[in-house]
């Protein structure tokens, strides 16, 4: 029989009263018990041994455990609408539909059980920590566009155009449109600028958009036409070597791509206009989720460098 080292002390404590090396009153008071309830475990202790002072609830199913019935009707709910949702999602969901659902962990553990969700020991281990993030807003904002089914197979695949700061992790701008060109981040940009002044500078891959990527340049100073605009604004444009260093926007991506395809499929829809119109609601509410606060109260936002209509 095995017991925990509270009921091997009190085991040892019991012997120790058979052999006369203490009294019941002293292993009362060593153990923190009362003497009457000392008194009752030495009798049981000289009538069955050891097992006395072990937990009589030892392998019985806990009072407040979760039927089987509601377990399975639970997991059954998660299969039919909710199977690729992750564990945290699909208890919102559950929640918002005024479903009677158990904690995040509970269903979590039901979930991993049934082969809905990988555990994080499952799942393969980051491999790059995580750069330290800027001290204030605005400092450095992280640019990407992510290529997506986003509406499924209800519409066509199109691309997410996606601003993180670096600081909080909040997604400052979100766009779809048709492919990450010079136009469609002109006018994002122009968006961002708009509600949020000038940021320190960009950090993104090296898209053309962003980077002359001709070995020799034929003419000019090596800009691009949005290089060349932010460098008229004073904004700096810092092109990453590999996607895990901007891994703030890289990260949101996969969040995306995850919560953002399910809140779409759940509203039904299926085209660019509607997604935008939809994209607001879903920042506010992700923001409210996932930001965090920065370090540095202060800004290193500038002011807006064009008059607010």
């Amino acid at each position: 029989m095995t017991m925990n080292p509270t009921e091997l002390t009190r085991a040892a404590f019991m012997q120790r009263i058979a052999e006369r090396r203490t009294t019941q009153a002293e292993a009362a008071k060593e153990l923190g018990l009362g003497l009457r309830q000392v008194e009752r475990l030495y009798a049981a202790y000289k009538r069955v041994g050891a097992k006395a002072v072990a937990s009589k609830r030892r392998g019985r199913a806990s009072n407040r455990r979760l039927s089987e019935a509601y377990q399975q009707a639970v997991l059954q709910a998660v299969r039919k609408d909710f199977a690729d949702f992750g564990p945290t999602l699909a208890h919102e969901k559950l929640y918002e539909r005024s479903e009677a659902v158990p904690s995040v962990e509970t269903l979590r553990k039901w979930m991993s059980g049934d082969g809905l969700w990988r555990t994080r020991k499952e799942r393969r281990k980051r491999a790059q920590s995580p750069r330290s993030r800027r001290d204030c807003v605005g400092e450095l904002v992280q640019i990407d566009g992510s290529d997506h089914a986003w509406f499924e197979e209800r519409g066509p695949a199109c691309t997410l155009l996606v601003y993180v700061d670096d600081a909080t992790s909040r997604l400052m701008e979100l766009r779809f449109v048709r492919s990450e060109s010079t136009f469609d981040y002109f006018a994002s940009t122009d968006r961002y600028l708009r509600r949020y002044g000038k940021p320190v500078a960009f950090y993104s891959d090296k898209l053309s958009v962003f980077r002359v990527n001709a070995k020799e340049v034929v003419a000019g100073v090596g800009y691009t036409q949005f290089g060349r605009a932010m460098h008229d604004l004073n904004i700096d444009i810092i092109c990453a070597n590999t996607p895990a260093a901007k891994g703030r926007v890289e990260r949101a991506n996969q969040t995306l791509q995850d919560r953002l395809v399910k809140e779409l499929r759940l509203r039904g829809i299926s085209d660019r206009d509607t997604g935008n119109a939809f994209l607001e609601e879903f920042r506010e509410d992700y923001n409210r989720r996932f930001a965090r606060e920065p370090k540095s109260p202060a800004t290193r936002i500038a002011s807006c460098w064009c008059t607010k209509t």
